[in-house]
């Protein structure tokens, strides 16, 4: 729960911490090395999330329900961007939909913040959205790394929200074959850290093309590497902070 660097957020809310590897975009996950050092460091909602293996962090699958966080987004005045579990996800199948049920309400109670939910399973957040309310002030998107992932573009299609989006990142292969037809925002990234993989800029060149087609807003994150501030963001010879036209 704090200010983040996240370019195409202002702040991340962690209701939930700790999550299963689950498709080839998981393999370097920013998390799982970040709750390994919280771990580390003692703190308690980030014990056993992880374990090492082959000299790595990787997600050991417990999920930690964190109910006193709930009610932090309350105590922020200014409106914010807010990322929803950046350290998770909340439709991650060990969290009980009565859970996600209250992350709900608190959104509700909160509507000066803007939040952005991402997940890597947007067939279970299809199996529950039905229970719950159509907020003004929620995103809803999923994660696609690579062609092996697109259908996760057509169920995020058919979530009732104001806006949808896909974050390509890390881009780690071409999804040429995608369709952005009622996608909002389409947000590019390359890996980052430790053995990131490459991002090739005609991958990037055929999710910007989509973008002008299908009307979707286009966020140039990072070209990711290494050392990605060296790499930047810088796409064209410009940075790309499109942001999607709310749609009620």
């Amino acid at each position: 729960m704090a200010d983040t660097t996240i370019e195409w957020t202002d702040a991340t809310w962690n209701p939930v911490a700790g999550c299963t590897i689950l498709t080839a975009g998981c393999t370097n996950c920013y998390a799982m090395r970040m709750a390994a050092r919280l771990e580390s460091m003692g703190t308690e909602k980030y014990q056993g999330l992880t374990r090492k293996s082959g000299g790595r962090a990787k997600w050991t699958g417990k999920i930690y329900l964190d109910r006193k966080s709930l009610g932090v987004p309350a105590t922020w005045s200014k409106p914010r961007r807010v990322f929803v579990n950046s350290m998770s996800d909340l439709f991650h199948t060990n969290v009980p939909a009565e859970f996600i049920a209250e992350v709900w309400r608190v959104m509700a109670d909160t509507p000066r913040h803007t939040y952005q939910i991402l997940t890597k399973r947007p067939d279970r957040m299809l199996e529950i959205l039905p229970r719950l309310p159509k907020l003004p002030n929620v995103w809803l998107g999923t994660s696609v790394e690579d062609h092996r992932v697109l259908g996760r573009i057509d169920e995020i299609r058919r979530v009732p929200a104001v806006v949808r989006f896909v974050s390509f990142e890390p881009l780690i292969g071409s999804v040429r074959d995608a369709d952005l037809t009622d996608v909002h925002w389409a947000i590019v990234g390359g890996e980052s850290g430790p053995k990131a993989r490459p991002m090739h800029v005609d991958w990037v060149d055929e999710i910007e093309a989509m973008c002008r087609r299908s009307g979707a807003a286009f966020f140039f994150k990072q070209w990711g590497g290494v050392q990605k501030k060296r790499a930047g963001r810088t796409y064209r010879e410009r940075v790309w902070d499109e942001l999607p036209e709310l749609r009620m």
